[in-house]
């Protein structure tokens, strides 16, 4: 394969000119996003010792300060195994302090004490309250382990009992299951949906009401989250239907965990298809999410900006609706963003836009993304600089040639020709073709000799030459492409090159005019 195709077919992923306008813009696949939608922390996907919100006496319910947790597990399954009620929550209430201990809780231990299936039967003991509720807590931090440990709960029946319990009328054990089911969704697709299939998501849903307390709702918001996450395969389409209208009324709250979490979730389910990200935009979230980027907190900035990336990825539409709520106002400040992951997220959304035709790439002009852009190119980490690159590329594909002018004229070119020397064969090549793209504009102005004479001005010309012994066979062709067909007249020499603040005025023996591009 040529370099030119293989470079084009990267972009066609961004552009397809000439097609029909349904085809203007088609999903970013995975090649093209691989760094930019990676998962959310991992922690984040279990929880363990955490204060229930809803416990009618903390003191009673919660791990001790000073407890030594010195429980024996012989201890814990003599009493759990006893015919005494009494016994039987000591030993419940002992399992699950052992099990909210330190960083290596005997999760195995206890599993192959043969404990889960009297935990699991203790669920749907509505006279005990407190057994109940210390067997739903003994479940979750089991469920809070690796996959096994999920495994060894959902296998033994708990997924059906915990459901069960999301209508307990006492709001701790209710709130207690709604942990553990988060926990058990956290696991993977697999068991995401098992519970909806086993119709988690109403008996969820149903739980949320005015009077609900906001401690609750964290937990309630986290456990929708993670039934919002993975993408192999992502939530059946119902499922997410039934969630959206009440993310959304989340969303409108004031309490920050809840604020983050339901924007996680958001971002999860507009992590896919343009059919899907059509359901989400639906909704009429854009403008709060456009809003929420504006946040200090940048637990909550990160996935709203992670939801509006994924929404400019869709079709023209999605992204002129976010244009519309206000996005391009807001990114310019995010691409300054002291923090280098909120600069690449920025510049991942920004060259998502810059990949919409030319009436969209002229509104980032319009709105000052020009400037922030060129900073990080020349300044930015690594990542955030590749995803510059890629905006750089995407507005050189899909812009007119005034718009290509005016991105020269940044200082955009110069910026890029110093990315030369980076290692990434795949970022040179996204280089190469800017420059490509940016010469087939000076074609059409008639001005490819000064751009030529440009380019080795800034050091261009002797950082592609030396791409001709590039390791990589493809970076080495495309290298050789433009030399051939861009540097190779004899005629350059005779033009000079003036350059200023404000643009390039370009000298010939019988012409003089401003660089045009």
């Amino acid at each position: 394969m040529s370099t030119k195709d293989v470079v084009k077919k990267r972009v066609s992923r961004f552009k397809n000119k000439g097609k029909d306008l349904a085809k203007l813009r088609e999903k970013r696949v995975s090649e093209c996003v691989e760094l930019r939608k990676a998962q959310k922390n991992e922690s984040f996907l279990k929880r363990r010792n955490i204060i229930l919100s809803s416990l009618p006496d903390e003191e009673a319910f919660s791990p001790e300060q000073n407890d030594t947790l010195s429980f024996r597990i012989e201890d814990i399954i003599r009493d759990v195994n006893s015919n005494d009620r009494e016994a039987q929550t000591r030993g419940c209430q002992a399992a699950r302090k052992l099990l909210s201990k330190g960083n290596d809780p005997p999760l195995k231990e206890i599993v192959d004490a043969g404990l889960l299936s009297q935990f699991v039967s203790f669920l749907s003991m509505d006279d005990e309250p407190t057994l109940q509720f210390e067997a739903a807590w003994a479940l979750t931090n089991i469920a809070s382990g690796n996959s096994w440990h999920t495994h060894q709960v959902v296998q033994h029946g708990a997924v059906p009992a915990l459901i069960n319990l999301l209508a307990s009328p006492m709001l701790h054990i209710s709130e207690q299951a709604v942990w553990a089911l988060g926990n058990i969704a956290g696991d993977g697709p697999g068991y995401r949906d098992i519970l909806i299939e086993c119709k988690v998501i109403p008996a969820l849903l149903a739980r949320i009401s005015p009077d609900t307390p906001v401690g609750y709702l964290r937990n309630l918001t986290w456990t929708l989250s993670n039934l919002c996450r993975n993408k192999m395969p992502c939530p059946p389409l119902s499922a997410v239907q039934q969630m959206l209208p009440s993310l959304i009324q989340l969303l409108h709250l004031s309490d920050k965990n809840i604020l983050s979490d339901a924007c996680w979730a958001i971002s999860y389910l507009s992590d896919g298809s343009n059919d899907r990200i059509d359901v989400v935009v639906k909704t009429g979230i854009v403008p709060r999410l456009v809003e929420l980027m504006n946040r200090k907190e940048l637990f909550i900035l990160t996935p709203a900006l992670r939801a509006i990336g994924n929404i400019v990825s869709g079709s023209d539409l999605h992204t002129q609706m976010t244009i519309d709520a206000g996005v391009l106002n807001v990114l310019p400040k995010l691409l300054r963003h002291p923090k280098p992951t909120v600069q690449k997220e920025a510049a991942w959304a920004l060259s998502n836009i810059a990949a919409g035709p030319c009436k969209q790439i002229q509104q980032l002009i319009t709105c000052g993304l020009l400037p922030p852009l060129v900073e990080v190119l020349r300044n930015g980490d690594f990542k955030t600089q590749k995803e510059a690159v890629w905006a750089v590329t995407n507005f050189t594909s899909g812009g007119t040639v005034e718009q290509v002018v005016s991105l020269v004229q940044s200082g955009a070119l110069e910026a890029i020709i110093n990315l030369l020397q980076v290692k990434d064969a795949k970022v040179i090549l996204i280089i190469l073709e800017a420059i490509n793209n940016m010469f087939i504009a000076a074609e059409k102005l008639g001005e490819t000799e000064k751009l030529s004479l440009l380019i080795e001005e800034l050091g261009g010309l002797e950082q592609i030459e030396m791409l001709q012994n590039h390791e990589n066979g493809i970076v080495y062709q495309a290298a050789h492409d433009l030399i051939e067909k861009y540097f190779n007249d004899g005629d350059v020499e005779e033009v000079q090159v003036d350059s200023t603040q404000t643009g390039f005025e370009f000298k010939a023996p019988d012409v003089q005019k401003k660089f045009e591009f």
